[in-house]
């Protein structure tokens, strides 16, 4: 696997990663990704109603604001959410984050 140009931990930014958690749609993507990590995007994007090239979009969104990490398995690409990198720079934001969104679920 070829892993995909992310930022170094050391600049990851609270604005950044606010802003690629903002959406609705990527909020449930990081959450379906933490639950199953190495998971394809088409795996992770099940069931939602959300073009393929605006999930995309949204996949390249949280790679460069340090959210996840991506790799190129042959055809596919393979999503990790940088949550150590994450705890390392924000401490507690992404468990908040996705703590408040459960009580604030609307369908995607």
């Amino acid at each position: 696997m070829r892993w995909l140009p992310e930022p170094a931990r050391e600049s990851l930014t609270l604005a950044t990663v606010l802003h690629a958690l903002s959406d609705p749609v990527r909020l449930e993507l990081v959450r379906r990704a933490r639950v199953t990590p190495d998971s394809t995007c088409a795996v992770l994007a099940e069931g939602m109603d959300v073009p393929m090239s605006t999930l995309t979009n949204h996949f390249r969104i949280m790679r460069e604001a340090g959210v996840v990490s991506m790799a190129v398995d042959g055809r596919h690409r393979r999503i990790r959410v940088r949550a150590d990198d994450l705890r390392d720079r924000l401490p507690g934001l992404l468990d908040l984050v996705l703590r408040l969104a459960e009580t604030d679920q609307a369908p995607v």
